[in-house]
């Protein structure tokens, strides 16, 4: 029986990414021709590290410095989201392993500054971290999001 991967090391399989690959033909209605950046899942982790307290970051963010690095159209939606939960399951493994140097993950928001429900601890753990980090949480509807976050956006 083949045992399930730890998030860990679901972070450091690259499966041959990075890599540029052309819009296939069934995507172009939603993303237009061009290519796609599809980042390795480290990658993204690395990223996610780089953002100090009192900074967040989305993904939109994220994509577009994507795009620019590779010379890509656009950086990949799906993958940038899919591995951003990888990173910060990955995060709270090395936490509860006692490792004080995590990945900051909860400064990682959604398109909108949204906060993430597919974080672990969903909408409350990352509510709880921004705020403890001096970041105010709006609601609109059942969303949450941080209030002015476009001024506290870390530039990559």
């Amino acid at each position: 029986m083949k045992s399930k991967k730890s998030w860990k090391e679901k972070l450091l399989n690259s499966k041959n990414l990075p890599r540029v690959e052309k819009i296939s033909e069934k995507m172009e209605k939603r993303w237009g021709k061009g290519s796609v950046a599809i980042p390795s899942p480290k990658e993204i982790d690395d990223i996610m590290r780089m953002v100090p307290e009192g900074k967040v970051i989305t993904f939109d963010e994220i994509r577009e410095f994507l795009a620019k690095k590779y010379n890509a159209t656009l950086g990949c939606p799906i993958t940038t989201g899919l591995f951003a939960c990888i990173a910060a399951n990955a995060s709270i493994e090395d936490e509860n392993n006692g490792i004080k140097d995590i990945n900051p993950y909860w400064r990682t928001l959604k398109s909108g500054g949204f906060l993430n429900e597919k974080y672990p601890g969903g909408i409350a753990r990352q509510k709880e971290r921004l705020e403890k980090e001096g970041h105010s949480i709006l609601s609109k509807g059942k969303k949450y999001f941080v209030e002015n976050y476009k001024e506290k956006l870390f530039k990559l």
